[in-house]
């Protein structure tokens, strides 16, 4: 039998309310671990939330706090939420005092981690992404690996995938793409057993990178059409020795040499977007 939805509560309009202490613990990751809950600010990831029909999970109560005016505005996305989200009109000033933003546009929602995508078996194109720092880099390279049809993301340490910054990076796509964060150590295994079942493993590198004397392949050269992890280094330091091992390719970007290297977050969206160009008929 379908939920109703309960009327909204009465209206919050102070900031000392426990409520604006709870929400406020989801800006650090153990609050967000304690809680079993991530913070979405913006009408953009609401509507992601219900683009994507993400629902709350029973073990931790998803909540939708709004000013009046975004409630008067956005009476469609209300109705469209799954009834189990608790409505909770806001002041301004408490919104603000739990978005992180400065300038929130009025809502913020509250989503149970375990709602989130799970990992499909027998992923065949993967980005790895070795001790990102950046959570810019981290939402953006989330979009793009979206876009390019990426199965899921393997994290190894870094930036937390779901703090409030990388969520709206990512303009969505962190809800939308199969994320699993671990270890090096972890991620060396899993690296191994995937070559195993017949991904190849492709590391990019710089131009001009130390490969005993051998060079490293422009990217287009690759056969992108099989099954693919992409590995990419953090910021500054590249990817860490032990995966650079475990790599069955190495690829990289030719660019002039007034620049040392891309960006991460540049460098990505022509691997990852070579698989398409190669599969288009």
């Amino acid at each position: 039998m379908a939920l109703d939805r309960q009327p909204p509560a009465e209206l919050i309009t102070s900031r000392r309310n426990p409520l604006v202490k709870r929400l406020r613990e989801l800006h650090a990751a153990k609050g967000r671990r304690e809680q079993g809950l991530v913070l979405l600010e913006g009408t953009h990831l609401v509507q992601e939330v219900i683009r994507l029909q993400l629902v709350p999970s029973d073990l931790a109560a998803s909540e939708l706090l709004a000013t009046e005016a975004w409630l008067g505005n956005h009476g469609d996305l209300v109705a469209a939420l799954s009834p189990a989200v608790t409505i909770q009109p806001v002041g301004q000033e408490v919104l603000e005092a739990v978005a992180t933003t400065a300038h929130p546009d009025g809502v913020v929602l509250t989503l149970a981690a375990a709602a989130l995508q799970a990992p499909p078996d027998g992923q065949e194109f993967v980005l790895v992404l070795d001790g990102l720092q950046d959570p810019g880099n981290l939402g953006t390279l989330m979009r793009t690996a979206l876009a390019a049809g990426v199965d899921g993301l393997w994290l190894a340490e870094g930036a937390d995938p779901f703090q409030p910054k990388v969520l709206r990076a990512s303009a969505g796509a962190a809800l939308a793409l199969p994320i699993e964060r671990m270890d090096r150590s972890a991620l060396v295994q899993r690296l191994i057993t995937a070559a195993a079942r017949g991904l190849q493993l492709v590391a990019a590198v710089p131009p001009l990178a130390d490969l005993d004397g051998e060079q490293p392949l422009p990217y287009w050269e690759l056969d992108w059409t099989k099954p693919t992890a992409l590995l990419l280094g953090q910021e500054g330091a590249g990817l860490a020795p032990e995966l650079q091992a475990l790599a069955s390719h190495r690829i990289t970007i030719p660019h002039s040499a007034a620049v040392e290297s891309l960006n991460v977050a540049v460098s990505a969206a022509p691997l990852l977007l070579e698989r398409l160009r190669q599969q288009a008929p």
